[in-house]
């Protein structure tokens, strides 16, 4: 993979960005999270995720299955305010 590719399309993170934190000695997904904002845009990391955990991985030397990912939070996708709004009224009545 080329190093300008973008890994995190939300937050135009590429990879080269994301093999230079953990050469600085960022080395848990939660870190590169906090510093590039990647899992924190619209697609909640179901795209960069993964390419994120495989480069600390193969970077660091650990398995990947003992990387830990990122605590997902409800709502893990889109909720339209009119649905909010809606469940807000029937607390109401």
């Amino acid at each position: 993979m080329n190093e300008n590719t973008i890994i995190c399309r939300c937050s135009d993170v590429t990879l080269k960005q994301v093999r230079d934190l953990i050469n600085d000695g960022y080395v848990t997904y939660d870190e590169i999270k906090r510093i590039t904002r990647i899992g924190m845009g619209p697609c909640q990391g179901k795209t960069c995720g993964q390419l994120v955990m495989r480069e600390i991985a193969n970077m660091t030397g650990q398995n990947i299955k003992d990387i830990k990912f990122q605590t997902t939070r409800p709502p893990v996708v889109g909720v339209k305010l009119g649905l909010i709004a809606k469940e807000g009224k029937k607390d109401e009545e």
